[in-house]
């Protein structure tokens, strides 16, 4: 339970992050959402971005004044269309491929939305959803195209037709067919300078004029500009190293530009803020001859704080507070590790939580499957799971991890008819080696036995303040673990963990929670709360 106490202390954070004076403070929604694109319909703001091996895949969150975002759904429920790899099942392991820099936008001319992604540099996948809600729409695996759209932006362009623009340094330009789910015709319109490496693409029409939004990373962002979706193109710099405006960051880079209901435009980038991923800032937009600018702050660089772009009365759910797992659905801001196996989890009504069955033998955390996953919240947050543990078997193995390719928890371990409570570090992924497990951690820390205890609550406190940009050389930030018996009473086990903040897995860590078997499936966990929030 949770106390009128901790109750007020949640109030009074979550007010402490609520716009004041109509201001907004970047980043602008402090979560690792990376390779984002931005578009309006009607009065409500749509945001797409990557989510790699995590499924489902590309969630769509909705704002209705670009300030204040709720997750709403995924574009692609699944990556079973991907291939084997994407199911963790022994069949391979899909570490850093999946959703890259993919593209959303609703076409007004058959009411539907589309989302086009390159995977694993081979084909593209088109997923669509029927009807202007995309949260209440039924996201649907329709056409796959056989030339990989990397990094793409779909334009539909004022009659209707369908555009994509794509590729690194050569950027091209393709026409869908008529129903958006094959290609009519690409060709090369851009050829970047000198051979310097661009890409990024996301795709404009605006007073008569197509623009190709291109990035350097992880630097710069370009505007290329015609009369033609074929061209011939012009270049000009929007930003070139703008200073960041979060202290240890990377500097504001590729995304996509957005108009309001009233006609302004507003430019969301996104910083590198390992350890903490890939996040976005804001920023307000003028026009010159054509050409878009970004509105600076007082310093000369991208501002810490602007006016929120709409004032409206139109509400979103709060990034903090409890999630109790009911209805008939996680809600959108859960990601699984891989696709998960359907058929060993659950959501077993009001207020009896979420049922993770183990689904595999295994000492390995990366190769267990149903780990389900919460992106963290900057600079600092926590994240508490009440995780019944009544039901485990001998040698199952549950808990709360901080998840990325340096990976620590603490968690129950099951031996015989004790529960031993431990916290682990040190479990890793080699990106040389393909991202295979190169360590399963070792047990720095242990608590009480807790032989006859049903109920156990686990926290991770994580600081995932920017270390220095891309983490070359920066700051290594800190995550530490408690846990309790009634929810009340908190207790810290073991020393501070260290979080990877090198950009090379380019997912962010993650909040998670877990459950596998060392010896046989069977057992089982009941998550019945989840509270994040910040500290």
């Amino acid at each position: 339970m949770y106390t009128m106490i901790s109750l007020l202390r949640v109030a009074a954070l979550a007010a402490s992050f609520v716009h004041a004076a109509n201001n907004f403070t970047n980043p602008v929604l402090w979560e690792d959402l990376a390779d984002l694109d931005v578009f309006r319909v009607g009065d409500a703001f749509y945001y797409s971005a990557s989510t790699m091996h995590y499924s489902p895949g590309a969630p769509v969150l909705r704002s209705y004044n670009l300030a204040d975002w709720e997750y709403v759904t995924h574009s692609v429920p699944s990556l079973a269309d991907f291939g084997a790899k994407y199911n963790l099942n022994g069949s391979g392991r899909a570490y850093v491929n999946g959703i890259w820099a993919s593209t959303l936008r609703y076409r007004p001319g058959n009411q539907k939305f589309y989302w086009i992604g390159c995977i694993d540099f081979n084909k593209s996948y088109v997923f669509t959803a029927q009807g202007a809600d995309p949260a209440l729409a039924k996201w649907e695996h329709t056409g796959t195209i056989g030339t990989c759209y990397y990094d793409c932006g779909l334009l539909v362009d004022d009659d209707d037709a369908m555009y994509v623009a794509y590729g690194k340094t050569d950027i091209s330009v393709a026409k869908l067919t008529s129903d958006g789910l094959r290609e009519e015709k690409t060709q090369v319109v851009y050829q970047s300078p000198n051979g310097v490496y661009i890409e990024g693409s996301r795709f404009y029409k605006t007073g008569g004029w197509y623009y190709i939004l291109v990035t350097r990373p992880a630097d710069a962002e370009m505007v290329l500009r015609s009369r033609s979706p074929w061209g011939p193109y012009e270049q000009r710099t929007l930003v070139d190293r703008i200073p960041t405006p979060v202290e240890g960051s990377g500097y504001p880079h590729q995304g996509g530009i957005v108009d309001t209901p009233d006609g302004r435009w507003f430019y969301m980038a996104f910083i590198d803020a390992y350890p903490g991923g890939r996040v976005p800032v804001l920023a307000p937009v003028t026009w010159k001859d054509g050409w878009p600018n970004v509105v600076r702050g007082a310093n000369g660089g991208w501002g810490a704080s602007y006016e929120v772009p709409v004032q409206t009365g139109r509400k979103v759910e709060p990034p903090t507070g409890v999630d109790r797992f009911e209805g008939g659905r996680l809600k959108a801001n859960w990601e699984w590790n891989h696709n998960p196996d359907d058929g060993k989890w659950k959501l077993d009504g009001a207020g009896k939580g979420l049922v993770l069955g183990t689904a595999t033998v295994t000492t390995d955390i990366f190769s267990a499957r149903n780990t389900l996953t919460r992106r963290i919240l900057g600079p600092k947050s926590s994240g508490t799971f009440r995780i019944d543990i009544g039901k485990m078997a001998d040698g199952d193995r549950a808990g709360a991890a901080l998840f990325r390719d340096w990976t620590s928890y603490i968690g129950v371990w099951r031996q015989g008819d004790s529960s031993e409570l431990v916290v682990v570090d040190g479990a890793r992924l080699d990106r040389n080696k393909s991202w295979a497990t190169s360590s399963n951690g070792t047990v720095v820390a242990t608590g009480p036995d807790l032989k006859g205890v049903t109920e156990v609550w686990l926290r991770i406190k994580a600081d995932i303040r920017p270390g220095g940009g891309l983490g070359v050389g920066g700051t290594l930030r800190n995550a530490s673990f408690e846990w309790s018996r009634d929810g009340e009473k908190f207790e810290r086990l073991g020393p501070e963990v260290q979080m990877n903040n090198m950009y090379y897995f380019f997912m962010g860590p993650r909040f998670a929670v877990f459950n596998f078997a060392t010896r046989k499936t069977g057992g089982e966990v009941r998550v019945k709360e989840f509270e994040i929030e910040r500290w």
